[in-house]
């Protein structure tokens, strides 16, 4: 099977990122307020190579590394986070596909589809019932085996990017007497596949994070991505999904970003007649400034340092990446708040974007796994580090 796209092949131009980011944020606050799908941005994004920029080029692909993906992933980020979300959940399995690949028939079919039009890819995973994945026993989705292949039913939530998917990762549990678990590749198109708009957030409003339903969806006997048996060991080599996790919040270092350069424009063009001169030539904007630029400047160093890593084939501990999460999700969202407390009323004026970032920086500590359940897998790596012997 030839993964190769020789009459348009798959390519991306890195130096293009500041072109797409202002692209995006000139949009940005009209999708955020009416919470309509961005295909526009999409668009945008694809035609910029930035979907399959992680491709490896022996499937055709651009082959961006780690750290070139969290460049993209900060720069859609700053630009516009919903879009940079929906993007980074299809931009990330193309990424592992060397690590954790896909059925070869049906990942060449992805690809061919991804030179002509945005191919959209997303993980369903988390349930009304159960919640996040990470917290509970087995998904209630269940897949049942068939003459033909798999028999999908069931319910997810959050479903980012829901109406725009080509194709959902559904994770669900098999019929077996003794059942596994993993990810069934759902084409979007299937019959007995709805979405159910749900999604009415404080922030993050573009996303479209939908419940999908999935009734009896029948879907061919390969279309199924690491089936195991449950708490299986990852196969070796398997990067930590934490790793992903922690890359991911580069998206949130973008809306950090873009709010920081917002609060500079303010102080600088503010001229308070009783100062005669811009706050930003005041003590507390430079000292506040400078504490807005150490918070950011130190979690963008951590995310980096980690895809650098990765990238160099240095062994990253998920312990390791969960407690850097936990760093860059606080400093984030510290420096955001910051920024508004700093501008006081006019930051929270809706004609001005530091609102809209304000609201879409909370949503960085919801995605799952939450601090609260970081914190004991820390502290209990911790604490067995420097265990007395037995």
């Amino acid at each position: 099977m030839s993964f190769a796209t020789e009459s348009r092949p798959l390519a991306v131009d890195l130096d293009r990122l500041d072109e797409v980011t202002a692209s995006l944020a000139a949009t940005a606050a009209e999708y955020d307020r009416t919470g309509a799908f961005p295909h526009a941005p999409i668009q945008l994004v694809h035609e910029a190579g930035l979907l399959t920029a992680g491709v490896d080029p022996r499937y055709g692909g651009p082959g961006a590394s780690f750290t070139d993906v969290t460049r993209i992933l900060l720069a859609l980020g700053r630009g516009d986070p919903s879009t940079a979300l929906i993007s980074g959940m299809t931009i990330v399995p193309h990424l592992l596909q060397s690590r954790s690949p896909w059925p070869q028939e049906l990942y060449a079919r992805v690809l061919a589809e991804s030179v002509v039009r945005p191919t959209l890819l997303n993980h369903a995973r988390a349930e009304p019932e159960l919640g996040s994945s990470t917290r509970g026993p087995l998904p209630a989705t269940t897949a049942r085996r068939t003459a033909d292949g798999w028999s999908i039913r069931g319910r997810k939530r959050y479903v980012t990017g829901a109406e725009g998917l080509s194709y959902l990762l559904v994770w669900a549990a098999t019929d077996e007497p003794e059942p596994r678990v993993g990810n069934f590749i759902v084409p979007a198109d299937s019959p007995g596949v709805e979405v159910v708009p749900t999604w009415h957030q404080l922030g993050m409003r573009a996303t479209g994070s939908h419940e999908v339903a999935f009734t009896d969806v029948e879907i061919p006997a390969e279309y199924v991505h690491e089936l195991a048996a449950p708490g299986a060991d990852p196969a070796p080599g398997t990067l930590p999904g934490s790793v992903m996790l922690l890359l991911s919040s580069s998206i949130y270092l973008g809306v950090a970003r873009a709010a920081q350069s917002f609060v500079h424009t303010f102080a600088h063009r503010r001229v308070p007649s009783q100062l005669g001169r811009p706050l930003a030539t005041t003590g507390r904007f430079k000292r506040a400034a400078g504490e807005i630029e150490t918070l950011l400047t130190s979690a963008e160093q951590l995310i980096f340092a980690v895809a650098e890593r990765v990238d160099r084939g240095d062994p990253v501990r998920g312990v390791d990446a969960l407690a850097a999460k936990v760093v860059v999700v606080r400093q984030v969202t510290t420096a955001v708040q910051e920024g508004l407390r700093l501008l006081g009323n006019p930051g929270l004026a809706q004609e001005n974007p530091l609102e809209r970032h304000f609201r879409d920086i909370q949503s960085v500590g919801v995605h799952a796994p939450g601090e609260d359940a970081i914190l004991p897998i820390v502290g209990a790596a911790a604490l067995a580090a420097e265990a007395p012997d037995a």
